[in-house]
């Protein structure tokens, strides 16, 4: 049996980022569950309310989640054993076998988007809580990663003249991606999708785009290992569901893709019943993250504002000119992405420049790779 070290409250906080009043006792958890990517446990596509859950946990459970990225496998008709035939990839794999019979029986859903592993089912879930998602641990699967990009998408559709695909082997010893003999890229794994199940009469929603409420293809690099998102449950369960797994992703993701690979992820999964949320919100170790999404950049710029604005009055008490005032001078605005048709921008709100840090219930801490609910 696999064991993560894990320091957690012995009750949750009142609010989100609010201050614990002591520091919480060690408790050391196991891992209560490991969820493989087969053909039996991946959706192709889409989020729905209608999808019958493979997984159900416990609230305060820590799910290990395999996911796979189907990048050269080779479209329905060619032989998916083909790329890694050519690439001196191992056929004998798990990750490899994973894709391979992902891609040979799950047939595709006609919706354009991912291969997700889930839908897990937190019991005691229900519409109007928040879902809280702790990334304990993340790791790569595969020795390798692809980047590819096409005429017609990415950040300059017009001037990409032919598709092309670049295969990067990643030295999973070091931690990095050998992108060529002169240049290597550290290695920072996160999934691009995490979300939670829409209400059924919205029907399969696509994974291809984020959305504000449920989340979806965020593909933000910062929510990784230690970062923790907060989802708005909209149906009994959540229905959680992840995929698009990156070895590597620069802000922007300009060419429509990042060092897509396969990752296995370790979550913790909380059930807030005192944290009534609307739209999805994110912190890092070092920062709070308020997202904008919107197919407009500039709207999706407004609407990462309005939500930093909405933050600091909420959570610090600033009134409206004060948090005008300190987002300008204080918090970064930068590009997630801008290929998933809606486009993102996220909000970088730096924890250390609140010198009375009442509002931090941020429980990993970088030092001693421990997890805390800390002042």
């Amino acid at each position: 049996m696999k064991y993560a070290r894990i320091v957690c409250a012995a009750a949750l906080s009142a609010a989100l980022f609010e201050f614990a009043a002591a520091p919480a006792a060690a408790t050391e958890f196991k891992i209560d569950h490991h969820l493989p990517s087969n053909p039996s446990t991946v959706v192709s596509g889409y989020f729905s309310a209608e999808t019958p859950p493979v997984l159900r946990v416990k609230s305060g459970e820590i799910v290990e989640i395999d996911t796979i990225s189907g990048g050269g496998a080779g479209r329905p008709g060619e032989d998916p054993e083909k790329f890694f035939r050519d690439n001196g990839i191992s056929l004998d794999l798990q990750v490899v076998k994973d894709i391979l019979a992902i891609r040979k029986e799950v047939p595709p859903s006609g919706i354009r988007g991912h291969m997700m592993t889930g839908p897990i089912f937190i019991e005691g879930a229900m519409p109007g809580d928040t879902l809280e998602v702790r990334i304990v641990d993340i790791k790569s699967r595969a020795p390798y990663g692809i980047n590819s990009g096409r005429p017609g998408s990415g950040g300059i559709p017009d001037l990409v003249p032919r598709p092309y695909s670049k295969v990067i082997k990643l030295d999973l010893e070091r931690q990095v991606a050998k992108f060529s003999d002169t240049i290597e890229i550290p290695l920072h794994q996160f999934q691009g999708v995490m979300a939670v199940a829409p209400t059924k009469d919205r029907g399969k929603l696509g994974s291809s785009p984020p959305y504000p409420d449920i989340g979806g293809n965020f593909d933000n690099k910062h929510l990784g290992k230690g970062a923790t998102i907060y989802f708005p449950v909209q149906v009994e369960g959540a229905l959680f569901q992840t995929g698009d797994p990156h070895a590597a992703q620069g802000n922007g993701e300009i060419s429509v893709t990042a060092i897509e690979s396969s990752n296995t992820v370790t979550i913790q999964f909380i059930v807030r019943k005192d944290l009534p949320l609307k739209v999805c919100r994110a912190e890092t170790p070092t920062h709070y993250v308020c997202m904008g999404l919107d197919v407009e950049l500039n709207l999706a710029m407004r609407m990462a504002i309005t939500q930093t604005l909405e933050f600091l009055k909420e959570k610090k008490g600033l009134e409206f000119f004060d948090a005008l005032s300190l987002a300008s001078v204080g918090v970064d605005f930068e590009v997630t992405q801008v290929v998933d048709t809606t486009k993102g921008i996220h909000a970088m709100i730096p924890k250390s420049i609140f010198k009375d840090n009442t509002s931090s219930t941020y429980w990993y801490q970088p030092a001693t790779n421990t997890y805390a609910l800390t002042p």
